[in-house]
């Protein structure tokens, strides 16, 4: 059974709508004795990760994912609340990845939010099995976690950023992988089959 844990962030419709596309068993929940006895975790998000953190706590669920040993993915600011700390809202996070969450700097080549298809490389992980370096993926995001020891994929948007994180049984992937077409779908699978 996977775990889609609602935390109030948004974006569960096109996470469910993607397992279903998959034939996954899935369940929406913020109860830590499903969280904990699930087979897979998806953490998705949009929006704010000070806010995104907020409800976490408020749910009581940090120690439950900290304590997590199957695979967890962590989509958008779902990834952002799983690294060690955000500009936005200036906020402490869960610290599974050590990377820092930055603003992007707005230039005439990169507007911020970063809205849109943009190429993926730098792939090293079996969550990227089948999909080739350069392979467009789906974003929207005003912040970016930097480049780190746990980063398993980049993009770049004026800045090169970690596309995807990794440590230990801990997936992050910045983009939208629900929202990336045939790519993004089979990302999904491969995590599901981790």
């Amino acid at each position: 059974m996977i775990a889609v844990i609602d935390y109030k962030t948004g974006n569960l419709r096109s996470v469910e709508n993607a397992l279903r596309r998959l034939g996954a068993e899935f369940v929406v929940t913020a109860d830590p004795d499903v969280i904990r006895s699930a087979d897979r975790v998806l953490l998705p998000g949009v929006g704010n990760a000070a806010e995104a953190m907020a409800n976490l706590r408020a749910a009581s669920l940090p120690e439950v994912i900290r304590s997590l040993r199957r695979p967890v993915l962590g989509i958008c600011v779902g990834m952002q609340v799983m690294c060690r700390r955000s500009e936005e809202g200036d906020t402490d996070c869960l610290g599974l990845f050590d990377a820092r969450v930055r603003r992007f700097e707005a230039a005439p080549d990169a507007k911020v939010p970063h809205m849109g298809w943009n190429r993926i490389g730098n792939l090293e992980s079996k969550l990227f099995k089948g999909i080739e370096g350069g392979e467009y993926v789906y974003f929207v995001h005003s912040y970016y976690p930097e480049l780190c020891p746990d980063t398993i994929a980049t993009a770049r948007h004026g800045v090169m950023f970690s596309a995807a994180l990794k440590y230990e049984n801990f997936y992050g992937a910045q983009f939208h992988p629900e929202k990336s077409g045939d790519a993004g779908e089979r990302i999904i699978d491969n995590f599901l089959k981790l």
